[in-house]
């Protein structure tokens, strides 16, 4: 009796704070590991620094996610983005070295060639995913063999280094943040962002009869969002140059993510093409029969990712300042999972891209406190692969008890 009333308490609180109980419950968990890893690392994890580097690691999944998120959505997956990274990058590598141009046009050039080469292979695949017939999973998987090997027949192995300073900025190595002041400027600018947005929203869900929260809750909500956001200014700002007390700031790959994530959620919420892209993924015959082109829909859903490798790639390269072979190595394995693990759905029609990027940080997490522990790199894969195992277990209940 006490135990029904317990639940049915715990459910009008969630009921009024209107909150996704998958976000809920991807949040705690990533507090709990945290946490754990904190203890575990001689209270190490939850430093500036460690929490700096942590949200550097996390900006390669976190631009690529996005894109993913889309293309399960509508029940196709993209094995080739890790080996698609890479080629793009060392591509650029060899471009930023012989452009016989000087900064910043170089760096420019660069970036905008390897954008332009993710979006062309990226449409190829979705051509002959949507045209030709042929399943995701296998002319991704021939991708993946293609890029992976075209990126060391292009140098034949060898290493391309050192790249210009410009392009390095896009790494966040020294030069590659923004610095105190702007951090704070972005970060006040942000929660006056958030502020007007709810007190806006609010009113207009309001007077159009639409359900709203409670005050109170509304309130607590607004709050949460706003203590987060001053959290995460002050722990860019709290990791300062070496000897000295001048902040780092912000990243320049963080807030390229930042940017991005922003982007591709306006873009789901807002806009038509988000909006057939869940069409297709709950319905596909009831989406062609409505009139939405599937195909090109598809092909363009395969160009945005190939874009968003690109600008992996780019952010990846100039972080390890030279083009190599091993770059984003099993990249594919951990975007995957960070979209599943953020509660998108394999049998499509379901996710956010606020999960999926939930997704990443708990991988990119996991993956930062295992090597503080230095872990062996066999014991993470495994620690990896079996939390990849239960999210996608956990999909398929949720999938078989969600009302239809």
């Amino acid at each position: 009796m006490q135990r029904s009333a317990e639940k049915q308490t715990s459910q009008s609180l969630m009921s009024s704070l209107q909150l996704d109980g998958r976000l809920v419950f991807m949040v705690v968990a990533i507090a709990v590991v945290w946490l754990g890893f904190h203890l575990l690392t001689d209270f190490t994890f939850l430093t500036a620094r460690n929490l700096w580097n942590l949200a550097v690691q996390t900006s390669v999944v976190g631009v690529m996610v996005g894109g993913m998120v889309l293309i399960i959505v509508t029940r196709n997956i993209d094995l080739s983005i890790g080996s698609m990274l890479g080629f793009a990058g060392m591509v650029m590598a060899v471009t930023n070295t012989h452009l016989p141009i000087p900064d910043p046009w170089n760096a420019i050039v660069t970036l905008l060639l390897g954008l332009v080469l993710g979006a062309g292979l990226g449409a190829a695949q979705g051509y002959f995913v949507a045209y030709l017939g042929v399943p995701s999973f296998i002319i991704t998987l021939g991708g993946l063999l293609i890029y992976r090997s075209g990126a060391w027949i292009l140098t034949s192995g060898q290493t391309i280094a050192p790249l210009t300073d410009n392009f390095q900025v896009l790494g966040g190595g020294l030069g590659g943040s923004i610095g105190g002041p702007w951090t704070w400027t972005l970060g006040l600018f942000a929660m006056l962002a958030v502020l007007g947005g709810d007190i806006s929203g609010y009113r207009k869900r309001q007077s159009r009869g639409l359900a709203i929260r409670p005050v109170w809750a509304q309130t607590v909500v607004t709050l949460i969002s706003l203590l987060l956001i001053a959290g995460f200014t002050l722990v860019m700002n709290g990791y300062t140059y070496p000897r000295t007390d001048i902040p780092r700031g912000m990243p320049v790959p963080v807030l390229i993510t930042i940017l991005v994530i922003g982007i591709m959620t306006w873009v789901v919420r807002n806009t038509r093409f988000g909006r057939y892209v869940f069409a297709f993924g709950g319905n596909p015959e009831a989406a062609r029969l409505a009139g939405i082109n599937t195909r090109m829909l598809t092909v363009q859903i395969f160009a945005l990712m190939g874009v968003l490798a690109g600008l992996a790639g780019a952010i990846q390269t100039a972080r390890l300042n030279a083009g190599t072979n091993s770059t984003g190595t099993l990249a594919e394995l951990s975007v995957i999972a960070a979209a599943v693990i953020g509660g998108t759905s394999l049998a499509g029609g379901l996710g956010t891209i606020t999960g999926a990027m939930l997704g990443a940080l708990l991988m990119s997490s996991l993956a930062n406190g295992m090597g503080l522990m230095d872990l062996q790199t066999a014991w993470q894969n495994v620690v990896q692969g079996g939390v990849l195992i239960l999210a996608v277990w956990m999909d398929v209940i949720y999938n078989r008890n969600r009302p239809r």
